[in-house]
Formats: structure tokens, sequence, C-alpha cells
């Protein structure tokens, strides 16, 4: 799938015209125009229209469809057929991420979508590199072929392509070092060291985080001296070099460390079991029910956290479930949970701090239907300064940023607890140009195999 411009996984993030001719061209504060590239087709080999790009964006602004993608593009005012094969994008107000913010909405077929849009979400009709032949649930393999007519700047370097989905550790580590697979990403720590005789083992320090969410609309955690004495009570530092090796960051900012617009944040939350228990004191706090989801990465640190959190001396009713479970159970219903430690990964979709922050404090999904923090002043407070950087550029809009950051350390409504090092293994001497990249998961931009 492409959208109008794209974004590349590794390295700095570069931007680039996708399905768009070039980048998109300012008309004036609020007005953009973009031409589509010469000779775009769709796999199924219907051209690239307007009407096909008019239509995919109002499938993810529409409020009826839901889509979490909408509150990245909340700026858009319209998109509008100019001709056959551009458009014009009216802005509610001057906005400095036109460009990155675009990659988000993937151009679709209007006549296929409309005509079963079931079987297209089953098989996806896009106009990418690649073109999806087989999405077998049975096998757990999902196959690619080369996409020949692609006219695009990132052609696909190989004939094929296979991703294998294997949940267990042991499986995954056993299919590189045997050379069944090529490369495989969240490599198990303590397989690391075994992995180097056979393979290009490295780490990238990334955003992907293990956060911590609560119910602020019901007791105990709509107070928020709850949720600091939550957070003061974990002893990360044994959380990550038991868990994890060492291979994550303690969280010090809602930003990792290596992000250009980190900025310390005004409450760190270092290990400290004493003031945890004089705020739990404090509010007569006692018993929480814990919530967390089952990924094995997260399964290693879930325990730890919960001793740490016992040590502090609270009784803890402690689950674990598939994430698709987790928030099954906790969807609008506030009755259903105390804090929530799951895992996420919104830099997939872009590495700028309004999309980041967007994912999780910006739309409805997360604020009022899990976390039940719409309405409250912080919520509010929270709103305005993200509307407000984003009419904003330069230093002026990183310094609004910074003060989010820190209004979100005092108030943790839902916060990162670490962000993690993107650990890949990968055969470097059949993968040609193979890069890792500090993201959830792998790119094969620009890549090409020996095989």
């Amino acid at each position: 799938m492409e959208g109008l411009t794209e974004i590349l996984p590794s390295g700095d993030r570069e931007v680039y015209p996708a399905l768009g001719k070039a980048l998109p061209t300012k008309v004036d504060d609020t007005t953009y125009e973009v031409t589509l590239r010469d000779g775009a087709v769709f796999h199924n080999g219907s051209p690239v229209t307007a009407d096909d790009v008019v239509f995919s964006f109002e499938r993810v602004l529409d409020p009826a469809n839901k889509s979490l993608y909408s509150q990245f593009i909340g700026f858009i005012e319209s998109v509008t057929k100019k001709d056959d094969t551009s458009v014009t994008i009216k802005l509610k107000y001057p906005f400095s991420l036109v460009a990155e913010r675009l990659a988000v909405v993937k151009i679709v077929p209007r006549a296929v979508v409309t005509a079963d849009a079931k079987a297209f979400d089953a098989n996806p009709v896009g106009t990418g590199p690649w073109k999806m032949t087989d999405n077998s649930a049975a096998s757990k393999e999902i196959k690619f072929e080369r996409n020949d007519a692609y006219t695009g700047p990132r052609k696909a370097k190989a004939k094929s392509m296979a991703w294998k989905v294997m949940p267990d550790d042991a499986t995954r580590t056993n299919a590189l070092t045997s050379k069944a697979v090529q490369a495989m990403d969240l490599v198990p720590d303590l397989s690391i060291e075994t992995l180097k005789r056979s393979a290009t083992i490295e780490a990238a320090q990334g955003f992907s985080l293990l956060f911590a969410m609560f119910n602020c609309g019901s007791a105990p955690f709509d107070n928020v001296k709850n949720r600091q004495g939550f957070l003061y009570a974990i002893d990360m530092a044994k959380v990550l070099q038991t868990a994890y090796l060492g291979n994550a960051t303690p969280a010090t900012s809602f930003l990792q460390e290596t992000h250009p617009a980190y900025k310390k944040a005004a409450t760190v939350y270092t290990h400290d079991v004493e003031k945890a228990k004089g705020l739990f004191a404090e509010t007569g706090l006692t018993r929480i029910r814990l919530l967390c989801t089952d990924h094995g990465w997260v399964k290693k640190a879930t325990p730890i956290i919960k001793e740490s959190l016992e040590a502090a001396g609270l009784a803890v009713d402690f689950q674990e479930k598939k994430s698709a479970d987790v928030y099954n159970t906790i969807d609008g219903k506030p009755e259903a949970y105390d804090v929530v430690v799951a895992p996420g990964d919104p830099s997939v979709f872009g590495a700028d701090p309004d999309l980041l922050m967007r994912w999780w404090y910006g739309g409805d999904v997360w604020t009022d239907q899990r976390m039940h923090w719409k309405g409250q002043p912080s919520y509010t407070e929270v709103q305005t300064k993200l509307d407000q950087a984003a009419r904003q550029d330069g230093a002026e809009q990183t310094a609004t940023w910074g003060e989010i950051f820190d209004l979100l350390s005092n108030e943790v409504p839902l916060y990162p607890l670490f962000h993690r090092k993107a650990t890949t293994g990968y055969d470097a001497g059949t993968l040609i140009d193979f890069k890792p990249i500090s993201l959830t998961g792998l790119s094969f931009v620009d890549v090409g195999s020996t095989k």
C-alpha cells in the first residue's frame, strides 16, 4: 500500500513522494496540491485516479468509520479533485508537517472497496512494489510477488517474499540459525549471543515502549497520586536487567532520549519505594487489578512489575490476556480494570511528536473508551497545547511539545515505563543492502537477495 507520500523506516525517516509525482506543492498557507505519478496503477491493473485519492481520504475522515488514523489528519479540511490526476488539499489552519502526515492515508481503489469492503480487507489491493498473493491463516505465512507494473521510486529487488508468523521465541531462533528465514525481528535477548555465531545481530534504540494505562475515571486511579505512586514503586533497573539484559532504556520523558525533539520531563519516575508507600498511605490504596498483554517479551517484565508493587504494600490481582482480549475486556467498560500494561509503537506511522502523542492522547478510542480521561482539566490542557503546537514550527513548536511532555509526566493517564531497543537478526550473506530499523518489524525497502 502507498500514500501520496511515504516515510522511510530507517535512518532519519526521510519523507519521499510515493503515489505523488512530487512532494505536496504549497499554494498558500492552507492549500496544497498533489499530482499523481505517471502511469500509477493498482495491483488489479486499474489506473489510480484523483477520485480514488479523494475516496481514500474521505474513508479515513468519515467519523462513521472510526478510523484510528483520522486523529493524525485532523488539520485537513477537505481533499477535492482538481483534475483526473491531481487533488487539492485544503487545511483548517497552517500546519508544518503536511508531507509527513499524508503518508498515513493509503490510497485504495474506490471501485474495489465499495463493491465488497470485507473482501478487500482480506485481500487488499494497493499500488506498492509488492502485491500479496496468499494471506493464509492456516499456514501462518503471507506471500508476496514483485509488482512489475509498479512505477514508483522504490522498486522491489527480489522476485518474491514470504513472511512467516512465528510467535514462539525458540521457533524463530531456530529458523534464523538454520537459515530457514533470512531475517527476524524481536530477537530474544537470551538468544543474542547464540545467534551471533550464525547471523548478524544489531540493536537500535527506538520509540517502541511498554506503557502503563490507568482508569482515570474511577477510583482508585482517578486520583493522580495513585498513578504516580504506581510508577515510583517499579524497580525499573531490575525489570530491564532481568527481563531484557539491559536492552531497553527507562523512560525519562514521553520520547526516547535519542529522538531529535527529546526533552527530559519535569517528573522522572525513579525507583522510590518509600515515596510510593507514602502516596498509597495518603490515599488509602491497598489493592489493584493489573491487566497485562501476553506478548512474549511483555511476559518477561510483568511478573517483576507485580513484585515491585507488592513490595510497596499493594495486593495485586494479576491477569494476562491476548492483546485483542485485553481491549475487548476494557473498551467502553470503566468498571473492568484499574491498570493495563501493554506495548505500543505508533512510530511505524511517523516520527514527529505530534503524531506519537495523538495516537494515545488525541482520539476518543484511547482517551474516552479506555483511559476514561477525556473531559478532565489535564485532558483539555493537552488538547489545547497539541493544537497550539500544530500551528507552530521550529523552536517554538518544539518548546510547546516540551510543555506537553512535562504535563504528561505529572498527570500520567498513560505513560511509558521504558523504551525498547529493536533487536534484529539477519543473514548478511544473503540479503543485499538490508538495514535494521528501530521500529517494530522489518523493512525490505531497497533490499535485494542473492537467492
